[in-house]
Parts: structure tokens; sequence; C-alpha cells
């Protein structure tokens, strides 16, 4: 007899600036999705009004974003009955409920990678594949994570946390201190929306404001030399790292047009170093997945100066997922295809229930 098939909830779209890139990493994960073994159920949370509706159309709706339009969709809402763990609905008067063996959100940035929906689908019972909670929240705070990386012994960039009324001369005096160029970013934001790479201090002001407009807390950074390595983690107890890239930039900083259009840069996969290096950094990297509670996947961000030595970045708790992401990519230049990538997180996921 065939066996019964586990219904996963994915999770697409969310309240977030990076909206747009959920909805291709979602349609990339439902395409790779091994449907023997488990059966998509495909909720997506609008942008403006934050309302989780089950999708049941086709596939391509969600890449083309228009998946909330037309008779595709019905309003759902997480059940608060922890012992059943799932979700409910109301059709043709009646509520009705879908179970869930666990859900996968592939949300990225504020409200969907920042530990927030993962807290909400806990609070239901709901197992949730990727980092839980505590790390989720953690890693999206730039000022936090450097603070706990650091005490680990590990090198970070140094920074200062600005928060609302700051003078404008504590600014420019802070800027003084670390030096120019330097970087101002929303403290709790993804794919560099609101950063600025500050040449100058005529720049600094307008960068602080702009900073402002993604959160209410703003990092002043100095500027790593070197460029930048990634690291594709996957698992919890036992760590599989991919093969180590490398963002080579002609100018600037690896923003949001960069990310996705690669205009005047280059991502070089195995990233062009030593094999003794590229060994450290992978061994880094996992040590900053545990440091910081990380599980089932991530991606670790690390600077390489030309010194040679690392500086912890970032992690990114939910990494693009599309057939050309740096997550999907490195694994791949490690043997591991997307399809077993989904299948690994998985089976890790309910092995952690």
């Amino acid at each position: 007899m065939p066996t019964e098939t586990k219904n996963i909830a994915i999770l697409f779209g969310g309240c977030s600036t990076e909206y747009e890139i959920s909805l291709q990493s979602a349609y990339a994960v439902i395409r790779h999705l091994d449907r023997t073994n488990y059966t998509p159920i495909l909720i997506g949370i609008e942008k403006k009004t934050g309302i989780w509706r089950w999708f049941r159309g086709r596939e391509e709706k969600i890449r083309e974003d228009t998946w909330h339009l037309g008779a595709d969709c019905i309003q759902v809402f997480p059940s608060m009955d922890r012992s059943f763990h799932g979700i409910c609905y109301l059709e043709e008067g009646e509520l009705r409920q879908i179970s869930l063996s666990a859900a996968l959100p592939v949300l990225h940035g504020k409200n969907g990678e920042d530990g927030t929906v993962q807290g909400v689908l806990k609070l239901s019972g709901i197992p949730v594949i990727g980092c839980g909670v505590l790390a989720s929240a953690i890693c999206m705070d730039k000022e936090m994570a450097h603070r706990i990386v650091a005490a680990a012994g590990i090198k970070t960039a140094r920074s200062r946390l600005l928060c609302p009324g700051v003078s404008e001369a504590l600014i420019r005096e802070t800027a003084k201190e670390l030096g120019y160029p330097l970087f101002v970013k929303p403290d709790r934001s993804g794919s560099s929306f609101g950063i600025t790479k500050v040449s100058c201090e005529e720049m600094l002001m307008q960068a602080v404001e702009d900073a402002f407009l993604h959160d209410d807390a703003v990092l002043m950074e100095e500027a790593v030399p070197g460029f930048e390595v990634g690291c594709a983690v996957l698992g919890t107890k036992e760590l599989t790292v991919g093969e180590v890239d490398e963002i080579e930039l002609s100018d600037g900083f690896f923003d949001y047009t960069e990310k996705y259009t690669l205009k005047t840069s280059k991502i070089h996969l195995p990233a062009r170093i030593s094999r003794e290096k590229s060994q450290e950094i992978k061994e880094t990297a996992k040590q900053i997945y545990r440091i910081l509670g990380c599980s089932h996947f991530a991606r670790v961000d690390l600077f390489l100066t030309p010194d040679g030595e690392l500086y912890f970045n970032e992690v990114n708790t939910i990494p693009g997922f599309t057939a050309h992401s740096r997550y999907p990519s490195m694994m791949k230049a490690a043997g591991i295809s997307f399809e077993e990538i989904l299948e690994r997180i998985l089976e890790d996921g309910q092995d952690a229930v």
C-alpha cells in the first residue's frame, strides 16, 4: 500500500520589502518538492493586509504574483489548539481544519525571517522547519548577533547603534571614530534595503535618515577591507557545509540591485582562495551557526581581509531559494541537489519534532 504523504505548509509572500523575492523562492521550493512523500499546503501572506490565504491554484501564479486574485484562495488562520497543530478556515458556513506535519516559512526579511511567524507557529503547536524563534530574532538583529559572536572570540567590525532622537553631533562624531568609508544600515532588515556605503561626511546624514525609514534602530559600521565569502550550512546535529563562494565587486557594495542582477559584480564558486582558507571559513561558519542557535539551514556570510583574517558579517536564516540563489548553488557545488536539500531539511525538521 502507498505511504500517506505528510502535509507541509509552505509559507510565502509576507508583509516585507522582500515579498517579491519570497514568491520566487517559494515557487522554486514547491517545484522541487517530493510529492510522493509530502503534500504542500500553500499559504500566501498578503503584503499589505497580512491576511493568510490557502492557495489552491496553479503554482505559476505564485511566481507571477497573481496567486491572490480570483477564486483560488481561501482565508485561513492558525489553530490555537496545540493538540491539533494545523490551520482553520470557513467553507460553506462550516469551520474546517487541516492538520500539518510541519511548516516551512519561505519568507525573507521582516515579519517572516525575524522570529515573528516562527512564534505564531510555535504557539499553534506547528513544528517549524528552519531556525526557531530565538535564533531567527537574534540573526535579524545585526548588532545583537555581532555582540554574541564577538563574545565567542570571532572578529566583527567596529560599530555603533543609533536610536531615534540621536543628535547630529553624536552621529558625526561616531563617523569620525569609525572612519570613512563606513556603512549605515537598519539594524533589523534584509536584502540590503536601507543600506548606504558612506564615503564622505556629506553623505552621512541622508544615509542615516534613509536607514531609519526601515527600522527604529540604525547601525553605523566600519568598512572591513577585502571581500565577502559565504557558507551554506545544512543540518542541526550533524552539519554539512556547501562550497564557499566569493563576491567580487567592481565598486560600492553588494546591494539589492547587485544581488539580483549582478550588473557590476561577480560571484565566484568556488571562491578563489586556498583549500586551507576555505576549510577555515567552513569551520568558522559552523561555529557561528551553533553559537547563534541556528537549525536545519542558514547561510553564514563573512569578510576575508587581505591579511587573511575573517570577520563575521551576518547570518541569513531564510536565504534565497531560487534555483540560481547562492545557498542552493553552494550546495550544488558540494554535490547536493536542490531536491536533496529539501529532503534533508524536511527530514531534519521531522526528527527535531
